[in-house]
């Protein structure tokens, strides 16, 4: 059976997608921590992330560096923290978060509340941001 993830890849689940290439998925998180929180994902159906192959592994974060360099250019940060949990899909993925303070990436703190507008005007500004990169 297909992860959540893969559903999101084939398009069965819609998401407010950042970027795409034939090896790698990023969109935003729709229970962000921050604007801009965005998840980066192998196309590969692979559970944890240290189970990817290497040459998977190396592409999946030479593209979340594009995609971070995207979203810092649209949303007003410090830096983009980094964070792989890999227990909420069992699929693996990265969190790209902007953040001021290291109390931004604590996943313990309240979601943010985002309206499908909102999702969709970031996801639009980080994509072109993206685009410009490529």
């Amino acid at each position: 059976m297909s992860t959540l993830f893969t559903k999101i890849i084939n398009q069965e689940i819609p998401s407010y997608k950042i970027a795409e290439d034939e090896n790698c998925y990023a969109f935003l998180d729709i229970n962000p921590l921050k604007k801009g929180h965005t998840l980066v994902i192998p196309k590969v159906e692979t559970d944890y992330l240290f189970d990817l192959e290497n040459k998977t592994l190396e592409k999946l974060i030479t593209f979340s560096k594009k995609v971070a360099r995207a979203i810092e250019s649209v949303i007003h940060c410090e830096r983009i923290g980094v964070s792989v949990i890999g227990l909420e899909v069992p699929h693996a993925h990265i969190h790209l978060i902007p953040i001021n303070g290291i109390n931004d990436m604590n996943f313990q703190n309240e979601k943010l509340e985002i309206k499908k507008e909102d999702f969709l005007s970031i996801s639009e500004k980080i994509r072109a941001a993206f685009e410009k990169t490529t």
